[in-house]
């Protein structure tokens, strides 16, 4: 299984889609829960949720600080998707818990809902970690570069691998190329790869030139074979391999220096880390 579900041109993660999934069923149990009671419990759901998110955020935020020193405004951009959700359960466990512990009457509604969201987002998260397809590796697929000369992407294994697809016509696409460019810069000991959807080498170098970017590894996959290798038709899409080329990460949609270093930092870490750090 892919890690989107694909609705025409719309991408939607199903990481983001079991989070919306354990946010509607604790919602829905702890005001059915209430109502039962003669209680109104919807202010205190609303405040748990709003806590949960809020510190999933600020957790992210603040491990990635230096990320942000430059861009204040990056902070409340969440198009990067950047998120501690353990952090952000386990705070709203506390705030349940306080509640509760305040006020007697809704502690069903409020600890029961609380534990239905967190118990299917563990099952949730469990399910999609076992149904990831694994031990993809980096396809023998041969693009071509903007001078036209032919190049297989299986060359760039042996060092750590961000194979970003995109498009000239996608604003998210431009708006994360400065990103992708900086980072080449910063990490010679990974393989930045920039494989343009779908377009003409003379449009490409006219954004490259438009925009001012010192890019390497631009390569052109006309038929789209990389997006349709991996199942991944929606743009930008960035994955991630590792010094053996097996993809070990998909981010669907658009980076921020923040969300790009969490990535890297998993990357670039021992093989052993990687397996104890990395989330679908």
């Amino acid at each position: 299984m892919s890690g989107a579900l694909q609705i025409g041109p719309l991408s939607l993660p199903w990481t983001l889609l079991l989070v919306f999934a354990a946010i509607g069923l604790a919602q829905a149990v702890g005001q059915q829960l209430a109502r039962r009671a003669g209680l109104d419990a919807e202010p205190q759901l609303l405040r748990m949720l709003v806590v949960a998110v809020v510190t999933a955020r600020l957790a992210f935020v603040f491990v990635y600080r230096d990320a942000y020193l430059d861009d204040w405004l990056g902070i409340i951009d969440i198009r990067d998707g950047g998120w501690m959700p353990m952090a952000g359960l386990l705070a709203a466990g506390l705030y349940a818990l306080h509640v509760g512990i305040r006020r007697r009457p809704l502690r069903k509604p409020l600890w029961v809902a609380y534990g239905s969201g967190a118990a299917l987002y563990a099952a949730g998260t469990m399910a999609l970690a076992l149904s990831a397809p694994t031990n993809q590796l980096l396809p023998g697929l041969t693009l071509t570069s903007l001078d036209g000369q032919p190049v297989v992407l299986q060359k760039f294994q042996g060092k750590p691998v961000v194979l970003n697809l995109w498009a000239t016509w996608c604003p998210p696409c431009r708006r994360e190329m400065p990103v992708l460019a900086a980072a080449q810069q910063r990490h010679p000991d990974v393989h930045f790869v920039f494989a343009n959807q779908g377009e003409s080498a003379q449009k490409v170098n006219a954004l490259l030139a438009a925009d001012r970017l010192a890019l390497r590894n631009v390569l052109l996959d006309v038929r789209g074979e990389v997006a349709s290798h991996f199942g991944h038709r929606s743009l930008p899409t960035t994955l991630f391999f590792d010094v053996r080329g097996v993809l070990v990460d998909v981010r669907t949609g658009e980076v921020s220096q923040a969300t790009l270093s969490e990535r890297l930092i998993r990357l670039t870490a021992p093989a052993s880390s990687v397996q104890k750090t990395l989330t679908p």
